[in-house]
């Protein structure tokens, strides 16, 4: 019996013994878990803190951009309107030359506003009666003419470009082999067809009467030593039969509108310099009295500026060429 007691309280003292190594190791435990949860609650609180700083930091950013962005949207602010200037044209090259315009225009205040024509009698008419400030699509000579046929009263108020007019190969490809009886086309309308038969005559294909000029007309050839045959077509004809002839002369614009080029294309062009190209630039109309009117300036200055004739220069590679006053 009292061994059983003996062994009883060995078992009693041993077993206390290592419920308080437990209990110390769990209380070791309890106190490394709270160190440890102290740690990450301090990390974590420096995380907010880094947070809050680069959320204040991108906060100054954003402010700094925005006002950035003020500055520059004060930068850009259009300048204040003047008006509207409205202008009709043909398509090829006169829209499209006014249409590289109208950001310039726009930079001054101005609006642009293009009517398209197909005919060269609306954009007369149009500016005539006063439903429109101007037109963009006619020479000087034709402008002089439709205004002594039909009463009008318009006037150049610049001069923009020229379109050389330039013979084409048709059949035939070479001006100096020219066979007799060649048939070459030029336009039936009075102003360009003097000007197709003075191009002609710079390259020795015909002499005509000197007192004729600017008027000449097929009846003034009075020497043609390869017995020429010229069809008269309207000028917009032309490149559609140009494979019916051996040669032909069209106009700058009906050229760019069949995909040919002056430059490359023409067997021969008219020059800078020649009394065809003094007569035919092209002009922007106005009706007389209107001419010095603040948005036609605007107008005329943007056309004659260096952007537009690098415009002209890049775009149509000679077969329009800007004119120097």
């Amino acid at each position: 019996m009292k061994k059983r007691t003996v062994s009883l309280i060995l078992t009693a003292l041993l077993t206390a013994g290592l419920l308080a190594a437990c209990g110390s190791d769990a209380a070791q435990t309890k106190t490394a878990e709270s160190q440890t949860a102290a740690a990450e609650s301090q990390e974590a609180s420096q995380e907010d803190q880094t947070a809050s700083s680069e959320s204040t930091a991108e906060a100054t950013v954003s402010t700094e951009d925005t006002a950035q962005a003020a500055e520059g949207a004060d930068a850009e602010t259009p300048a204040e309107s003047k008006g509207t200037i409205t202008v009709a044209a043909t398509s090829v090259p006169h829209a499209e030359i006014l249409a590289a315009a109208v950001p310039l225009l726009a930079e001054q205040g101005w609006t642009l506003e293009v009517t398209e024509f197909t005919d060269y009698i609306m954009p007369n008419e149009v500016v005539e009666s006063g439903e429109m400030d101007a037109n963009y699509f006619q020479h000087i000579t034709y402008l002089e003419s439709f205004n002594e046929e039909r009463g009008t009263h318009l006037v150049s108020a610049g001069k923009i470009h020229y379109e050389p007019l330039g013979i084409y190969p048709g059949k035939q490809s070479d001006l100096s082999a020219i066979t007799d009886g060649a048939e070459i086309a030029v336009p039936n309308d009075t102003t360009n067809e003097a000007r197709a038969l003075l191009l002609l005559q710079e390259q020795g294909l015909i002499t005509l009467d000197p007192d004729a000029g600017i008027n000449a007309t097929v009846n003034d050839i009075t020497d043609n030593p390869h017995n020429i045959s010229f069809v008269e077509l309207a000028a917009e004809q032309i490149p559609r039969s140009l494979q019916d002839f051996d040669f032909a002369v069209i106009n700058g614009n009906y050229a760019l509108q069949a995909g040919l080029n002056a430059s490359t294309d023409a067997l021969a062009v008219e020059t800078s310099d020649s009394e065809a190209v003094q007569r035919y630039v092209n002009v922007v109309a106005v009706k007389e009295g209107n001419e010095n009117n603040e948005g036609i300036q605007a107008l005329v200055s943007v056309l004659k500026s260096d952007e537009i004739k690098k415009f002209i220069e890049d775009t149509y590679q000679g077969s329009v060429v800007p004119y120097e006053d």
